[in-house]
């Protein structure tokens, strides 16, 4: 297959050079000049992108011209507002008609859920004000093959859940996470492009959902990290417990980490 994966960062990369590993052909697209020799190296056509928020490169076309597109860029809603990744996709989507693209895959989040203090899932409300909302619905008005993948908490790698607490006092020990490992999403993603499961909304989330103390612990534990200092808090803290069965029963897909318990670091 040919694929273009806008955004060769913390899951574009590693998903692109798995893709190159699988046979397939594959774009890629970065902000970074420095980036673009890697992505040659490891058998990725690169492209240099950027979005502020209109596309400033004439190469969206070479780019495009691909039949499968990955969108993995961050909405970066806190620094730029919550619109600005809108308008990044709407720019993009002026190139979809005339391009060879026929199928879409979105990495959007599970933030899109409000906490509603109980199991959610893909037939549960979103905001619809949030940023990645607002996209996901851009991109359902194509006349693309477009799959939503909600994904959770993304960890594995560098990415280290309690690397960004220690030594501070948090009082959302008790909060169940829902997270998931890079490597399963990659697999995920690939299983998706492989089988066509298009026109889907998966949420894409570990089955089990260990509390967030735990998970912080185990990590100071085995990577000698600083722990926090977990305090009581004041009133309840709203949560939710994202269920990824739907991913499961329509798929089969097995998990290479059921458990945020078990994840794999560097």
């Amino acid at each position: 297959m040919k694929i273009s994966i806008l955004g060769c960062g913390w899951l574009g990369l590693p998903l692109a050079k798995h893709l190159v590993e699988n046979g397939h052909s594959v774009k890629g697209s970065t902000t970074s000049e420095y980036k673009m020799t890697y992505l040659s190296a490891v058998g990725i056509k690169p492209f240099l992108l950027k979005f502020s928020p209109q596309i400033e490169s004439e190469d969206i076309i070479d780019f495009l011209n691909s039949e499968i597109l990955i969108i993995c860029i961050p909405p970066r809603a806190g620094k730029y507002g919550e619109d600005f990744h809108a308008q990044q996709i709407k720019s993009l989507m002026e190139y979809l008609p005339s391009s060879s693209i026929k199928s879409i895959i979105y990495t959007s989040s599970t933030s899109v859920y409000p906490d509603l203090n109980r199991e959610v899932t893909e037939r549960d409300e979103v905001l619809e004000n949030h940023a990645l909302t607002k996209v996901e619905n851009l991109l359902k008005s194509t006349s693309k093959n477009v799959t939503i993948l909600r994904c959770g908490g993304l960890m594995g790698g560098d990415r280290i859940p309690a690397k960004y607490f220690t030594g501070k006092t948090i009082n959302t020990g008790k909060i169940p996470v829902n997270y998931v490992h890079q490597q399963d999403l990659i697999q995920i993603i690939t299983m998706i492009l492989e089988q066509g499961f298009w026109h889907e909304t998966f949420n894409v989330v570990s089955p089990i959902h260990p509390i967030r103390k735990e998970i912080y612990l185990k990590n100071c534990e085995e990577l000698a990290l600083e722990k926090p200092i977990f305090e009581e808090p004041a009133e309840e803290i709203p949560f939710k417990i994202i269920s990824p069965e739907k991913l499961i029963s329509r798929t089969n897909y097995e998990f290479l980490y059921t458990n945020p318990l078990d994840f794999k670091y560097l």
